[in-house]
């Protein structure tokens, strides 16, 4: 005697929501293969946001972006209150910090620091990857081209 539609339904519902002994062996692996979906397992309790945050820093790669931005703010704390209100550092590219000083003089004295600066930065922030400080004076007008242009022929009279 052929089975009723409802009663099919019922034994198909069954094997695939009931009993583990009633399903097959290629639903048995599926359904163990969800791991967390059962309560108590491991990876099921919340997490704090800061341990959440610190994970997504390091999986996307953001742990060195995130220290460099947090020394360019610290900077006070670095180099010092009185230091820092003639100093601010400008950018880091390539390991290279450029801090950019209100007077030459107050240059030459940061570079006279640069090693205790530097012992600071590696101890705080060593995610930064800070290898090399570069202090430079106030901006001057210049009409040299770039960082390595050779000395030309001196002043002329360009203006009249």
């Amino acid at each position: 005697m052929p089975e009723s539609e409802a009663v099919a339904v019922y034994r198909r519902f069954r094997r695939v929501f009931g009993d583990a002994s009633v399903r097959s062996p290629s639903a048995r692996k599926r359904r163990e293969q969800k791991a967390g979906s059962s309560p108590f397992q491991p990876g099921r309790d919340p997490d704090s946001l800061g341990n959440v945050m610190d994970s997504l820093t390091s999986r996307m790669g953001w742990t060195s972006s995130l220290s460099q931005a947090e020394l360019m703010a610290a900077w006070t704390t670095i180099a010092g209150e009185e230091t820092a209100v003639h100093s601010s550092p400008v950018g880091i590219e390539d390991g290279l910090l450029t801090v950019e000083c209100e007077s030459t003089a107050w240059a030459t004295q940061l570079r006279l620091m640069r090693v205790e600066i530097t012992t600071r930065i590696a101890e705080r922030f060593p995610d930064a990857g800070i290898r090399s400080i570069r202090f430079q004076g106030p901006n001057a007008p210049s009409w040299k081209k770039g960082p390595r242009s050779i000395p030309g022929r001196g002043p002329r009279d360009t203006y009249g």
